[in-house]
């Protein structure tokens, strides 16, 4: 597995994106999907398309996300969405800048390709997030959607939140820890498939909201605002 890179993608019932994102992985990434109770198929079709595919019954992103992570076998991973609304041919740039940089974790900042994309609502909470994240000393101006890191290092972070409070417990953590944190422009596209979970309804953001609000309140807060940094 030397110089692979194994990508985490946490799903719940994305059948139809699917196929488009692991067609589009490029070469030397390899799909870890970790299905978080579909009903659509999804697992049996990660399967049949050359994924390793592993369960978590648990509810929840982070938990999916987690168990996924566990199940990697590369020194580097990187985490994408499945539901098409991001590029994976972004990732092989971003483990360029962790390998070739005195980067710790290379985040994505997203920059939409289409009115409509990111609903007022959703903007509205990532500009409150990633403001009370620059409040904690860690510079991002997004939440983390796409990520390259050492493998082990982000186990030995610790993070414990297992829903959508996860991204943000792991960027504080990351920046209590001393991380360097680049964060880079992505595209985002429109979701291939129905709505999205969070972004597509007040309600979704609403309660991602709420979860991510609950992993800053109970993380300690970055030590420094000198770990971090984009570009």
């Amino acid at each position: 597995m030397e110089g692979r890179v194994d990508v985490v993608l946490p799903c719940l019932d994305e059948a139809e994106a699917l196929p488009g994102v692991l067609a589009a992985l490029p070469e030397g990434f390899d799909a870890v999907v970790c299905d978080n109770g579909s009903t659509d198929g999804t697992p049996d079709l990660a399967e049949r398309l050359g994924a390793l595919v592993v369960h978590e019954t648990r509810k929840g992103y982070g938990a999916a996300v987690h168990t996924g992570l566990e199940a990697t076998r590369t020194e580097v991973v990187a985490v994408i969405d499945a539901d098409g609304s991001l590029d994976p041919a972004e990732m092989p740039a971003m483990v360029r800048l962790l390998l070739d940089t005195d980067a710790d974790l290379v985040v994505g900042r997203r920059v939409p390709q289409a009115r409509g994309v990111w609903p007022w609502h959703a903007r509205v909470s990532n500009l409150v997030l990633s403001g009370l994240m620059r409040a904690r000393g860690v510079g991002v101006r997004d939440i983390a959607p796409i990520r390259v890191a050492r493998r082990q290092a982000l186990l030995d972070l610790g993070i414990t939140d297992r829903a959508f409070g996860y991204p943000l417990e792991l960027l504080i953590r990351a920046g209590a820890a001393g991380w360097r944190i680049r964060e880079v422009d992505v595209a985002y596209r429109p979701r291939a498939g129905g709505r999205s979970k969070v972004s597509g309804s007040v309600k979704g953001t609403a309660r991602a909201v709420r979860d991510m609000s609950v992993a800053i309140a109970r993380t300690r807060p970055a030590a420094a605002a000198g770990g971090t940094g984009t570009r």
